[in-house]
């Protein structure tokens, strides 16, 4: 049977297959929140320690974001999610099992693989398969994806340490809450792995491959026939240039033997992404707020009303996105971060201490939290969802799989900075000082967006020059 109309639910179907890949990027990252008291109480550590078992995941998220890329080059988008899926399962079970810091680290960092290798590949997967005219839109259902992982996450530390009674009791069959913070997981990574088994591969990884056959199956169930040959011609075009496979070493521009300009501009979105430092918040948000003298059942419910704000701030983008584009997005974010971040640095500096040497921030507090939530707000309205989006669309065809492969790893790096040295900040600088340098950081990514990120909408992935 012949198809000739666009089949825009089959899209969306597979879009969303690939997002929970995202969802478990989400909650893999949020899960670890409420069980920082759990961590410190079973394996003895102190704040380094700590830091190092909070961000050892991101050790790995690096290595997958990395390898992801390349890899998906040589054996296929779809493959690699599998591989993804079984990796966040083997994760969830054995980092709730731990019995030993090292041992939780193992399994935190092959969590890290599979959010590294998602978190590259869903948006990249996505683009491929989308049109032009509504990509932004279906890219930013990752973001969606991964902040309704955190959000679930939050609910789901929230309730079990209710349930608990603490984050660090005994629930169900003698295991202490946190054990079954990650355990929960478990439910959307089989799932994940078993909605992989009905997607089709890539058709652009298909026609670098040479299969042309199953390419053309593929657009023409998504495209329809007419359209799926026209769209097999122009992704034809785009490569024929190309006589060798993707390779690493295509990001070195053949003229000048530099790094192509296009990979700077990566680089530093996906850095600049982590130096405003939104991860404090996902990571370390329950001790932040009991640090700023909030009880941790408060503290967890705080993090709820943060993954909620954040939702509503990604569907904003959701919906605007194609019509207004990116560049927009970005400065507009970047600005409102600027400053709240600023807000919350001055509540946090002339706040007062109580006996305990905590800080107490009285009348302050919902100042605080008001800023807080608004700084989560403008990221999840801006680089939350824009920065993958543009990471899966604005390399050439040729370097896109290596072109994320490197942008992630620098993605990934910034955050384990940022995420190992809170604990540190917060022991040596205050809350103060930590967040004047990610007011900092938001800062400068107005300067950097302004001068240097050009806009991507409505072009096709074939039009884009590196």
């Amino acid at each position: 049977m012949i198809q000739t109309k666009e089949n825009t639910l089959m899209i969306v179907l597979v879009s969303f297959v690939a997002t929970i890949g995202g969802f478990l990027f989400g909650f893999d990252s949020g899960v670890i929140n409420g069980t920082v008291d759990g961590l410190q109480s079973a394996f003895a550590s102190d704040s380094a320690g700590t830091g190092f078992n909070v961000s050892s995941m991101l050790i790995g998220c690096a290595i997958g974001a990395f390898s992801a890329g390349r890899l998906a080059d040589r054996f296929g988008r779809r493959p690699l999610l599998i591989t993804a899926a079984v990796f966040f399962i083997i994760s969830a079970w054995g980092s709730g099992i731990a019995a030993s810091s090292l041992e939780f680290v193992v399994y935190r960092i092959l969590g890290g693989l599979a959010v590294g290798a998602a978190s590259v590949m869903a948006p990249a997967y996505i683009s491929e398969i989308a049109p032009a005219r509504f990509r932004g839109t279906l890219s930013s259902m990752q973001q969606v994806a991964i902040i309704f992982g955190l959000f679930s996450a939050f609910v789901s530390n929230y309730f079990l340490a209710n349930l608990a009674g603490a984050s660090t009791a005994e629930f169900w069959l003698g295991f202490q809450a946190w054990r079954w913070m990650f355990w929960i997981e478990l439910i959307p990574a089989v799932l994940f792995l078993v909605a992989l088994m009905f997607i089709p591969e890539s058709p652009r990884y298909l026609v670098m491959s040479k299969d042309s056959e199953k390419a053309t199956n593929v657009l023409g169930t998504l495209y329809g026939d007419a359209q799926g040959k026209a769209k097999l011609l122009e992704i034809s075009a785009s490569l024929e240039n190309q006589q060798t496979k993707p390779k690493l070493s295509d990001l070195i521009d053949k003229i000048s033997g530099k790094m192509r300009p296009i990979m700077w501009v990566g680089i530093g979105l996906a850095i600049f992404q982590q130096l405003v430092g939104i991860n404090v918040v996902f990571y370390y948000g329950a001790v932040l707020w009991q640090a700023a003298g909030f009880s941790e059942s408060d503290a967890l419910m705080i993090n709820v009303i943060s993954g909620a704000v954040s939702i509503g701030a990604v569907f904003i983008t959701m919906y605007f996105i194609d019509k207004v584009g990116r560049k927009p997005f970005l400065l507009i974010g970047s600005i409102g971060m600027t400053i709240t971040l600023a807000t919350m640095v001055y509540v946090f500096a002339n706040a007062d201490l109580d006996a305990s040497g905590s800080l107490s921030l009285g009348d302050k507090g919902m100042v605080a939290l008001v800023a807080a939530n608004a700084y989560v707000f403008f990221f999840n309205l801006s680089w939350g969802p824009v920065m993958w989006v543009m990471l899966g669309e604005m390399f050439p065809n040729q370097i896109r799989g290596s072109g994320l492969a490197v942008a992630g790893f620098a993605q990934w790096i910034a955050n384990f900075i940022v995420t190992f040295t809170f604990p540190v900040f917060l022991a040596s600088i205050g809350l103060a000082g930590a967040y004047s340098i990610y007011t900092l950081g938001a800062l400068l990514s107005i300067i950097f967006v302004f001068k240097l990120v050009l806009e991507t909408k409505g072009r096709e992935l074939e039009e884009m020059q590196g």
